[in-house]
C-alpha cells in the first residue's frame, strides 16, 4: 500500500507528531503509514482523511492484489 499522506500533511502545515495526536496514534504509527509499512484500520483511515480534509481513496492507494474471495470463485 502506498499513501499519500506526507503530502496531505504538508499542505496542512502539521507534523507526523500532530497529526498522530490529531487522530490518536504514536508518531511511530504515522511514520509506518508513511512508508507503506502498515495497513491502518478503516477507522484510522477515516479519521485520518477528516483530518487531512480528503477521501480516504484519496490519500490511501491500495496494491492491485486480488482479494482472497476472488481467487477461489470461479
Amino acid at each position: 500500500m502506498k499513501t499519500k499522506i506526507k503530502e496531505y500533511r504538508a499542505r496542512h502545515n502539521l507534523t507526523q507528531a500532530q497529526l498522530a495526536e490529531k487522530v490518536g496514534v504514536r508518531r511511530e504509527t504515522i511514520v509506518f503509514l508513511e512508508k507503506g509499512k502498515y495497513n491502518p484500520s478503516l477507522k484510522l483511515a477515516h479519521d485520518i482523511a477528516v483530518v487531512l480534509e480528503a477521501k480516504i481513496d484519496d490519500i490511501f492507494i491500495f496494491d492491485d492484489e486480488p482479494l482472497e474471495n476472488e481467487e477461489h470463485s470461479s
